[in-house]
């Protein structure tokens, strides 16, 4: 009895207090109340965005003045007289002295870079010796066709290079393994020029398979007017297919040539990150849970070093642009590093900064678009 007298006064205190809660108000449920997100995160969320753009426009900026000022230093240092390649060493001392005069050469230093700095935001890089018209109109010209052909090889040097990384990755010291290597030691020390001639003569002059030197056949040369510079595009916005063809044909040896020597370097560190992933625990336990090894290798083991692959990749794409100066000789390409033999041969030295520049601008560019490829591809890195 006295029990069951304790248990109702409890009872009915939690009554009581039950009521009291109602009748002011307090709900007895408990709850969870959705926080709204305050304005000020969004604001700050917008203002890093903002600032992030701002960074990155003004370290685009300092690298390119860098570039500008170490161009325009090495074309005062370098013991070449931009005066005598436009006037002759047969010129008079007041000839020399007029041009030196027109060509704002007589001014101090700094007034010449300023100057420099100005010209090429305007869009003046100067006249060419070599070839009499401007600097500006001679790189529209020639940039594309090394472009094109840099493009299509590193596009080859993707499409192999990455698959057989992780193939002799994945086949560690078989014999798969040894021949992908051995093809990776070909491409780092077969000369270029070498591989050039051999393909020619093979391919072109022998079997007839490719097109010869050049861009075009003779006949082509001329028809098709220039958009974007690029023969390919362009010949396919003009609705001419036969052109087209021709110059896939004479683009494919050099642009093949050019993809071996990436398809080299890529499939070596692609190999050399696969074997790094490969030898992790997560892959390991992967295995274990009797994951698909197809599975393990291309999701688990591939894409961690996507990222790392991506440098890889934009370096051997920036190596193909400035570093084709002996295929460019050899099937005689125009293209930049074409022009920028001849000027130095010339000493035009319009040309040469000119040349240097877009392809220091190329550099920066590559360096950029793989940051924001990092950010894609690593949500850490955001």
């Amino acid at each position: 009895m006295h029990k069951q007298r304790v248990d109702s006064r409890f009872r009915g205190n939690d009554v009581v207090d039950q009521a009291s809660r109602e009748n002011s108000g307090v709900s007895i449920e408990p709850q969870i109340a959705a926080s709204p997100v305050p304005a000020s995160s969004q604001g700050r969320r917008l203002g890093r965005g903002i600032s992030a753009v701002l960074g990155f426009v003004v370290t685009v900026l300092l690298t390119f003045l860098g570039l500008l000022a170490i161009t325009f230093f090495i074309g005062r240092v370098i013991p070449i007289d931009p005066v005598l390649a436009v006037v002759g060493d047969r010129a008079t001392p007041a000839v020399y002295e007029a041009a030196r005069i027109a060509m704002g050469l007589d001014q101090p230093l700094p007034v010449q870079f300023l100057n420099y700095v100005l010209g090429v935001f305007s869009g003046d890089l100067g006249q060419s010796v070599s070839t009499g018209r401007a600097v500006v109109d001679d790189l529209s010209r020639f940039f594309p066709a090394t472009l094109e052909m840099a493009t299509i090889g590193i596009i080859i040097g993707i499409a192999l290079g990455v698959p057989l990384g992780v193939i002799a990755a994945s086949r560690q010291g078989s014999v798969t393994d040894q021949a992908i290597r051995v093809v990776g030691l070909l491409g780092y020390s077969m000369p270029a020029f070498w591989l050039g001639l051999v393909g020619l003569a093979v391919f072109y002059a022998r079997l007839r398979w490719v097109g010869g030197p050049g861009r075009l056949d003779i006949f082509y040369d001329g028809l098709v007017s220039p958009v974007t510079g690029l023969i390919l595009i362009d010949s396919l916005l003009a609705g001419e297919i036969d052109i087209f063809w021709n110059a896939i044909s004479h683009l494919i040896l050099p642009a093949s040539v050019l993809g071996f020597f990436s398809l080299a370097y890529i499939a070596r560190m692609t190999r050399s990150f696969m074997l790094d992933q490969l030898s992790q625990e997560f892959v390991t336990t992967a295995r274990v849970k009797g994951v698909p090894e197809r599975v393990v290798i291309w999701r688990h083991a591939f894409n961690p070093i996507r990222v790392p692959l991506i440098t890889v990749i934009g370096l051997s794409y920036a190596g193909l642009l400035e570093g084709s100066v002996m295929i460019e000789t050899v099937f005689s390409w125009p293209g930049i590093g074409n022009y920028l033999t001849t000027a130095l041969l010339n000493a035009d030295m319009n040309a040469v900064l000119g040349s240097t520049l877009v392809i220091g601008a190329v550099f920066i560019c590559i360096n950029k678009v793989s940051d924001v490829l990092y950010r894609v591809l690593d949500p850490r890195a955001r």
